[in-house]
């Protein structure tokens, strides 16, 4: 291949620094690692036209990501608990917005799955009562969902568990022991439904392999024939899943 010096594409936004490397393929193909480090790599004789109109095409694909990987860089997400501020949800960022109605009898949080935020209603605007608040809310939509798919997948397994938890425990996503209790991370309600049943089929999947031996792998991709692709969609999206 041959590479070129670092340029500099200019948007009406904002610049992006990027390296070009001249392959023999066919079609543009962007890569960027973990430090927003962006790279294209295009065929031989691609134009200088092409490779604007391309980059234009990707702009906000491109910029999304150059942010995320500077604030993955940074540890987890610190909250602020501010009008605006975005949280996971099913796998989607939702903004938040605050109502504030010092009458109320006891705060609330409800989903508008048509505007995509999540509405807020708290006696006083404190940052611990809407942390609190925001917590049950993941807490209650992990264990309902979790619930329902144990239900469904229960079918395909001969034994069931004989206990479901939602955990607060920050180092697993789900645990089974040996009397096929699970237990689930409530974290999970930020996970689109993909990850979330990858996680409730992994663990039963203990209920009849105790540990990670071949057969018990066998068995997830049996059921999760991409479950490669939900482990990495967690280990990439880990430092945004907080509250």
């Amino acid at each position: 291949c041959r590479c070129t010096k670092l340029k500099t594409y200019t948007n009406t936004t904002s610049d992006l620094e990027y390296k070009i490397v001249y392959k023999k393929r066919k079609t543009i193909g962007i890569y960027m690692d973990t430090y927003g480090n962006f790279e294209m790599r295009v065929p031989v004789e691609t134009s200088r036209e092409r490779i604007q109109q391309f980059l234009e095409e990707k702009w906000s694909w491109i910029m999304q990501n150059q942010k995320d990987a500077k604030e993955k860089l940074q540890g987890a997400k610190v909250r602020v608990y501010e009008d605006g501020e975005s949280y996971l949800y099913m796998g989607h960022n939702y903004p938040i917005v605050i109502t504030v109605e010092p009458t109320l009898s006891q705060d609330t949080i409800r989903l508008d799955e048509v505007d995509k935020v999540i509405i807020i209603f708290v006696k006083d605007n404190e940052g611990q009562a809407i942390k609190a608040l925001l917590k049950r809310f993941y807490y209650q939509t992990a264990k309902a969902i979790i619930e329902e798919r144990i239900r469904y997948y229960s079918k395909d397994f001969k034994v069931k568990p004989r206990k479901m938890t939602i955990s607060n425990n920050q180092k697993t996503w789900g645990t089974c022991n040996g009397m096929r209790e699970l237990t689930f991370n409530w974290r999970l309600a930020m996970a689109p439904m993909a990850v979330i049943e990858y996680i409730v089929i992994h663990e039963m999947c203990h209920m009849v392999h105790l540990n990670h031996d071949r057969s018990f792998w066998r068995l997830v991709g049996k059921h999760v024939p991409d479950y490669e692709e939900q482990q990495s969609w967690l280990s990439q999206s880990l430092w945004q899943m907080t509250v």
